[in-house]
This record gives C-alpha cells, structure tokens and sequence, in this order.
C-alpha cells in the first residue's frame, strides 16, 4: 500500500401498566455483558427501590416510560439512552407544562411543540405516548445509529446547538443501564456503543509510528494491514466498526476485502475494491459512506487520491467528513474533521445493507 498526502485541507398510545410500583419491561440488551447479543431480549423488573443519585422517583418513571416505548418500538439499547439523554437536556425528565423563550408553547418530557407534528397537548404531557412520538422520529432519521449521540438527538429535535444534548450522555448510560438487570458501560459494550461512525478519533493506535517516521516496513503497518494512520487505515477502521469489529481478527483487512485475493491497497484502488465486492457506491453522502477522492479531485494527492468517512449530512447540501492525513505536516497523519460540498469529491462508497452484512 501505498502512502498518500491530502490538500491543505400522527400520535400512537404505548400504555405503561403501574402495578403497584412495579413495571415490567423489555429491553434490548444482550443475554449477558460478555456475549453483547444485541438482538436478544431480556426480561427485566423495575421498581420504586431502584434509584439513581440526583434524580427522583418521579424521574425514574419517567424515564422507565422511555424505555418501555423503546421497547416496545424495538428501539435497540443506544436509541433507548439517546431518547433519555433529550429527555434531560430538555425536561430534566419532567413533564414540563411550560416551554421557554425559543419555545413557548413546548411541552412535557422532550418540550415537543405545539405544531401538529407532536400530537394534542394531552399527547405531549403524556410520558409514554411523547416517548413514543419521539422515537418514531428517531428511527426516521436516516443513520441515526451511526451518528454521534448529540447529533443524532438533535435530528430529531433541531436544537440551535446540536451538541447541547452532549453533557447529558453520561447520567443517561446510568439511568438506563439502572433500569437493565444485564447492565453495560459507557465504554465496552457494544450494545449500548453499537457499530457505527462519528465517535471522533477513537482509532486505537492513534499514537503508532507512521512510515515517516520509522519507515514503510512492518513495525509502521496496522492491525489492518495499512501504513499507521494514513487515510486508508483510518477508513478501513470505520468499515470494521460498522460491520461489528473492533478487535482483532478484524472483519476486513487489506489483504483480504477484495474477494479477487487482490490487496485493497491505496485511495487509488479503493472504488475498484468497492465494486469487486459487490457494494455499492454512488454520488450521495451518507452517513458512514466512506469518502473517495480520485487522484487530484478536491485537492487530494495526484497520484494515490484520498478517502474519509461521513460523519454528518447537512441540509445546506454539504456533510462533515472525518479523516486522517488530510492536512500538511506537521498536522498530517492526524484525525481531522471539515465540511466539504457535495460535489467536490469523485464518489461515495457505502456499506452494504445489513443482510448482506450477516
């Protein structure tokens, strides 16, 4: 493989059943923390006992509803404590009957507004049906699982600073993982982190010496099979996660993505790699399509091109892209991020769809 340089550059009820204090609930977790089967079900028993420090009972029902709509939606794990954190950055789990100066006539437990989209005013107060409502527009935003958990929250509810939602994230892992028996962490499962992209620069050898400075041999080549930290090692790390691995032996490696036997090599090859999988490429930007530019194209090296990945689509028809060595030394081989127009780079790779997957 070769190195390259970059440019500078309408309502539905989900009833929730109180028996007494007891609420029995679904969740999409995995038979055990070790397994992280994400597509199992468990059954688990909520009641009044189970606290949280700094939040009432109240806010634990409330929360409970959450996760009963999710459940009952499918919604797996991540979906469930996205819709928790917007609960809290948005109601501090209340059910709010007053809205603020942006939004007056907002309501309840996300502060959904009083413009058709979210139901009667009734609806809104409700727990379980503004849950329900909320998730179904989750689930309708595209990539949601792959974005960042702010970002994709924010898809939902169009807040002025998309990563409002952001410092919520952490209480709302411990709520939910207090409302599951199997439990999970902020930083090892992957039911609760499922397969994805827009993580930032989460490549786990960040810090490994590049062919610059060691050398093009085997002590600067990656677990993947790339040279540390070029575009090409980053990209095939994000293709990894969205197919489920993350750890060695990776799913995908240079030497054996092609079915051909070929390597998949440089950004030169990586379009031709593409279509002798048999996954399919285009010219939209999707979130987790992986970035190609030919050889020149925005800028990119003359001879070996670049890739990235998608991290978010805007409405404004550019997507943020994240990367490594997409900038001039001494900031190359570095993780990067930029907002890029949706013409400028050759085309867009994307993953293949989850059946193809399995």
């Amino acid at each position: 493989m070769k190195p390259k340089m970059l440019f500078i550059g309408a309502a539905v009820l989900v009833p929730m059943m109180l028996l007494g204090l007891v609420l029995s609930v679904v969740l999409l977790f995995g038979s055990t923390p070790a397994a992280a089967d994400c597509g199992s079900m468990v059954a688990v028993v909520i009641d009044s006992d189970i606290k949280v420090d700094g939040y009432s009972a109240d806010q634990m029902e409330n929360a409970a509803a959450i996760v009963s709509a999710g459940k009952t939606l499918n919604l797996p794990a991540k979906g469930q404590v996205i819709s928790v954190m917007v609960a809290l950055g948005e109601s501090g789990l209340r059910v709010l009957d007053h809205g603020d100066s942006a939004g007056p006539d907002s309501r309840g437990l996300f502060q959904q507004r009083d413009n058709g989209a979210w139901g009667s005013y009734e609806d809104r107060m409700n727990p379980s049906v503004s849950a329900t409502n909320f998730i179904r527009a989750l689930q309708k935003a595209e990539g949601w699982e792959l974005l960042e958990p702010t970002i994709a929250g924010s898809r939902v509810q169009r807040n002025a600073d998309p990563y409002h939602y952001q410092k919520y994230w952490g209480s709302a892992v411990r709520i939910v993982d207090a409302l599951s028996d199997t439990g999970f962490s902020q930083d090892g499962n992957d039911c609760a982190f499922p397969r994805g992209t827009g993580a930032g620069d989460d490549l786990p050898w960040k810090d490994a010496p590049t062919w610059v400075q060691v050398g093009a041999n085997a002590s600067s080549t990656s677990p993947l099979g790339m040279l540390n930290r070029e575009c090409v090692d980053f990209a095939l790390w994000r293709v990894n996660q969205q197919l489920g691995s993350t750890s060695a032996p990776f799913k995908v490696h240079n030497g054996t993505f092609r079915p051909d036997g070929q390597r998949l090599g440089s950004a030169l090859t990586w379009k031709d790699g593409w279509e002798a999988k048999g996954w399919p490429t285009g010219g939209t930007p999707r979130v987790g399509a992986v970035v190609w530019y030919a050889p020149g194209a925005g800028g990119a090296d003359g001879t070996y091109g670049h890739v990235a990945v998608v991290k978010d689509v805007k409405d404004d028809g550019t997507y943020v892209e994240e990367g490594y060595n997409g900038n001039p030394p001494p900031n190359d081989h570095r993780y990067y991020t930029r907002t890029v127009e949706n013409d400028v780079p050759s085309a867009f790779l994307y993953m293949p769809t989850e059946q193809e997957k399995s």
